[in-house]
């Protein structure tokens, strides 16, 4: 039972990458895609950032899942990328959604009284 799940998971195909260098060369047009498009977002979005902020974030997500060596996951994530960037590219995606991806630099609410207190909060 164990040999035939093992030859079941040895036959699991990729989805769009034949190879690594295939993964790689597609990961890094996609990249490159999003570096071409955020002048013209800057121009269509009106957000509190500049481009090079803009750019270091795009480099940022990109090198956040660097350490992936599954080609399925891979080419999963640039299926998404390709989404996101389409939806940017024709302004699907709402500000605040766009927004989202510098949640981590929001300031963080107060949650404890004395906290709420000093800050100046309800």
């Amino acid at each position: 039972m164990v040999s035939r799940a093992a030859s079941v998971v040895r036959q699991v195909k990729p989805i769009l990458s034949i190879n690594r260098e295939d993964a790689r060369r597609k990961v890094l047009t996609l990249y490159k895609a999003w570096i071409r498009q955020v002048p013209i977002s800057m121009l269509s979005y009106d957000i509190p950032k500049s481009e090079v902020d803009c750019k270091r974030k795009i480099r940022e997500e990109f090198k956040r899942h660097a350490h992936l060596t599954d080609l399925r996951i891979i080419d999963k994530l640039i299926i998404k990328g390709q989404m996101e960037l389409q939806e940017v590219a024709n302004m699907w995606k709402p500000t605040g959604a766009l927004m989202h991806y510098w949640k981590e630099t929001w300031e963080k609410k107060p949650t404890d009284f004395m906290s709420k207190f000093l800050s100046g909060q309800d």
